[in-house]
């Protein structure tokens, strides 16, 4: 391909064939093609002991925009140079584009689900290398073949395009009209990873599936990191010579703004959160007496917006790489001044032999000074897949306003992958929730990894998904891919692999299954509760379930002390659920609870029938 399409210096990345999950970069010069290899960590990109990066599109620019860093390996004097990206016309990239789903399969979906003006591509099973625009018009549904010749694509006649994507948006912008005079609207991209959380099992099976050895989690993912080449942010706190030694990794670095080159280029302007956690003491001393800068931290805020109330999540994390030696002052400093209750650790101190992360904490009954603030383990239990560690945290000696600072050591992730049973993150996740529930805290909940991108995007992406869920029910819409997409805004790379990406969808499909099985389970026990006579209604109750973790408009149900959760969503804007606690072998307590009202269901649609 390079040979025949490119010239000198164009080059390519594509998935390595000898090491799945690496990468390889291929770069023509002199008239031949230069193979060079990228490793793919949990953690970052490198290319097997050079410089680490977030994503694969900050390494190519990397290596792109500063000339003479690569050169061969044999011949020292030639420099590799990176000068023109040999650009994939795949048009899976597009979200409405769905594969090689049947005309039936196409009109099913589009007539169950979609609307007036809803389209989609999709393979022509007729002629390979052609395509269909299926398309509803008011009851009937339409298909218009897309001809591919020469790398060019029309419909029969008009205008040619270098892209499915340009034809798409030629024609959004102006509509085709049938030989029955009948106007063919393009209006709504019917969208092939936004999906009912209720049918993500389905989902899970359609995604497993490979088309020419690639699975459709493959495909979702490389769309986030073709996307991750099209907004490049800039790092200049992170990249300052007196913060360059307070990063783990010298180009994983906290985004705050798209860079000037990249608002040139787009041509207009683009409103970045300035996300970056800025450190509000004064001038740090550290552990070698250097005076380090006053605000830099390897930090991002995460937050998020609800799309059914168009309102800013609850939930705010910080997203945080793991300390330093030289950095356990200003972690510290910023647990204290963002007032953060809750830490979340996700890895071990030391992982396949290399450090991943610092010791930041003593040991139990012990106190250690961290600059101004002072950090005293009063309690410490081990559990299963996790340690609970309790801080004594004070400022400035001032021990009469010390705060509890919770530590959730998450030790189950293995050294190589993802953990293989999902519950046990899911399990860890519900406990940290509880905790914040129970202290009823708002503030940042830290979650670092060692970059802080890899393990800690995954964390924080479960955990927004499952609160979605948990507030509008198994009927509301999710969309994985496009919630990372929103927070790789945020902080570049979250959720590293796509091994992580996969698991991401797995702890959602968890999660939802266990919430069915207990539905199932509620209503098993309903209907043997009306055999009981001597019920009475109480208010004793109260909200003392709230910081359980269970779902608003859920209805609960204690049997044995084990809480059992239904979304039983009616047609009625609310509805009333029951609770009941057995007290006895013949009484049970019920009390009536009222559910907000069921915000409108989104017209984003989903695929499910196929996604090869």
């Amino acid at each position: 391909m390079l040979v025949d399409r490119g010239v000198e210096g164009s080059f390519l990345v594509r998935p390595s064939s000898s090491h799945p999950g690496d990468f390889t970069l291929s770069v023509l010069g002199n008239g031949e093609v230069t193979h060079i290899k990228i490793q793919n960590t949990d953690d970052y990109y490198d290319l097997y002991g050079g410089e680490k990066f977030a994503t694969l599109a900050e390494l190519v620019h990397h290596y792109t925009s500063k000339k003479g860093q690569l050169k061969e390996r044999n011949n020292k004097d030639r420099v590799i140079e990176l000068k023109y990206p040999l650009i994939s016309e795949d048009p899976t990239s597009e979200r409405w584009f769905h594969g090689s789903i049947s005309p039936k399969e196409a009109e099913k979906l589009i007539l169950e689900k979609g609307k007036n003006g809803s389209f989609l591509v999709r393979e022509s099973q007729s002629k390979l290398g052609d395509y269909v625009l299926t398309v509803r018009i008011d009851d009937k549904v339409s298909h218009v073949k897309i001809y591919c010749q020469q790398s060019k694509y029309d419909v029969g006649g008009g205008e040619k395009f270098h892209s499915l994507t340009d034809l798409v948006e030629y024609y959004k912008r102006n509509p085709m009209v049938e030989t029955s005079g009948t106007v063919v609207n393009l209006r709504t991209p019917f969208n092939a990873t936004k999906i009912t959380a209720s049918t993500i099992e389905n989902r899970v099976k359609i995604l497993s599936k490979e088309n020419n050895g690639k699975t459709g989690f493959w495909e979702e993912f490389e769309y986030l990191q073709q996307q991750a080449c099209k907004h490049l942010y800039s790092r200049k706190a992170g990249e300052k010579p007196e913060n360059r030694n307070k990063n783990r990794y010298k180009n994983i670095l906290p985004c705050e703004y798209l860079n000037s080159d990249e608002l040139n280029r787009i041509k207009i302007f683009i409103q970045v959160d300035y996300t970056r956690v800025t450190l509000k003491d004064g001038p740090n001393v550290d552990e070698q007496d250097s005076i380090q800068s006053s605000d830099y931290i390897n930090a991002n805020f995460i937050e998020v917006e609800d799309e059914y109330t168009n309102q800013p999540s609850k939930k705010v994390y910080i997203a945080t790489q793991g300390p330093l030696a030289n950095t356990k002052n200003d972690f510290w400093s910023m647990v204290w001044h963002e007032k953060c209750s809750i830490i979340v650790m996700t890895t071990k101190e030391i992982e396949r032999s290399k450090p991943k992360c610092v010791r930041y904490w003593c040991d139990r009954d012990q106190t250690t000074k961290f600059g101004r603030v002072t950090v005293q383990t009063i309690n410490e239990k081990t559990m299963l897949d996790y340690t609970l560690r309790e801080f004594k945290v004070f400022y400035d000696n001032n021990e009469s306003e010390s705060r509890i600072v919770y530590h959730y050591h998450f030790m189950a992730w293995p050294d190589h992958g993802v953990p293989s049973d999902p519950g046990c993150v899911l399990n860890f996740l519900h406990e940290v929730n509880c905790k914040q529930e129970s202290i009823g805290d708002s503030k940042p909940i830290i979650v670092h990894c060692s970059a802080g991108i890899g393990r800690t995007g995954t964390f924080i992406v479960i955990d927004i998904l499952i609160d979605l869920i948990n507030q509008h029910g198994l009927d509301c819409e999710i969309d994985i891919q496009r919630t990372i997409q929103i927070i790789r805004t945020k902080r570049s790379g979250m959720v590293q692999t796509e091994a992580q990406y996969k698991f991401v969808y797995l702890a959602v499909q968890h999660y939802v299954n266990t919430l069915q099985q207990r539905i199932q389970a509620e209503h098993k026990s309903l209907q043997a509760g009306r055999e009981y006579t001597n019920i009475k209604y109480t208010n004793e109750v109260g909200d003392r379930f709230t910081s359980y973790g269970i779902p608003v408009g859920v209805s609960h149900i204690i049997i044995n002390n084990s809480a059992i959760n239904s979304n039983n969503f009616g047609k009625n804007d609310s509805m009333n659920s029951m609770l009941a606690q057995q007290q006895s072998d013949n009484n049970i307590v019920h009390q009536d609870v009222e559910r907000p009202p069921i915000p409108p269901r989104s017209n984003r649609l989903d695929v499910t029938e196929s996604y090869s």
